[in-house]
């Protein structure tokens, strides 16, 4: 993730919420769509973890350089986040 920063909240949050960060490396590599919400964008990324099926949100601040990433979590609510 080279070309994006990590603060110290969204690695606590990953840590917390179990999600690896290469997940979030695809997310922001390969993300199925990119919105705009409070000013911060947010990359979305299916993905399988056992048998279900979540959409990961990878909040990013993209002013900063290298951009950072603020805060990421995983849901299950895949529909109401996607079109």
């Amino acid at each position: 993730m080279s070309e994006f920063a990590i603060s110290f909240h969204a690695q606590e949050q990953m840590l917390n919420r179990g999600i690896d960060e290469s997940i979030v490396s695809q997310a922001l590599k390969v993300p199925l769509d990119i919105v705009e919400e409070d000013g911060l964008d947010v990359y979305h990324h299916v993905f399988i973890e056992g048998e279900r099926e979540y959409l990961l949100r990878v909040y990013v601040n993209s002013e900063k350089i290298p951009p950072l990433v603020v805060t990421v979590y995983k849901t299950s609510k895949i529909k109401k986040y996607l079109p």
